[in-house]
């Protein structure tokens, strides 16, 4: 196993780690989850560099780094849905549009083909994972304080605003992803 796939091993462990502590409903977890998710967040960002930069771009790696960014986005949406940060509807939405993506994806390995992330799919996890953090911030810093005050539901905005535009982004970004492969589907195409 290379280098940018056992950071995104990596990845799945501290998204174990952020869920398990955050269970635990306690400032101490939550700053521990925090910290696990930020670091699955830059390990996101670090296995595509090495990759791309060592040249260690493999099938697993295209599998493997997509996969395990939705089981970080949709444990950190389902946990904060539970908490009351996200309705609902959208956690679902995120949730659908991730088995559709992933399904496409199985298709297209069936057909011999290895599709990596787009870009757009590439700022729809970023939007999701800066309202990810922006919530779990909030809860991990009570009180007044400068990180309180920027991660207020209702105030600056920045944790509506990452989740309508993560929202946003879901939906086109899967709809995108739908119609670009949409030649997968013979009685569509």
């Amino acid at each position: 196993m290379n280098l940018p796939n056992a950071i995104t091993v990596f990845r799945l462990i501290l998204t174990v780690i952020f869920v398990g502590v955050a269970a635990l409903d306690t400032v101490l977890g939550f700053r521990i989850a925090l910290t696990a998710f930020v670091l699955a967040a830059i390990s996101d960002w670090a296995d595509g560099y090495l990759a791309r930069k060592l040249n260690l771009v493999t099938a697993l790696g295209k599998l493997l780094d997509p996969l395990a960014d939705k089981i970080l986005v949709c444990a950190g949406f389902v946990f904060l849905t539970a908490k009351g940060f996200a309705p609902v509807w959208v956690t679902s939405l995120i949730i659908g549009r991730e088995f559709l993506v992933t399904g496409i994806r199985q298709i297209a390995v069936e057909q011999g083909h290895v599709m990596a992330a787009d870009n757009l799919g590439k700022w729809k996890t970023t939007f999701q994972l800066i309202f990810c953090i922006t919530a779990l911030t909030f809860l991990s810093f009570p009180g007044e304080n400068f990180l309180n005050t920027l991660s207020q539901p209702k105030g600056i905005y920045l944790l509506e605003v990452s989740m309508w535009l993560a929202t946003l982004l879901t939906a086109v970004s899967g709809f995108n992803y739908f119609w670009k492969n949409k030649n997968l589907f013979p009685s569509i195409s």
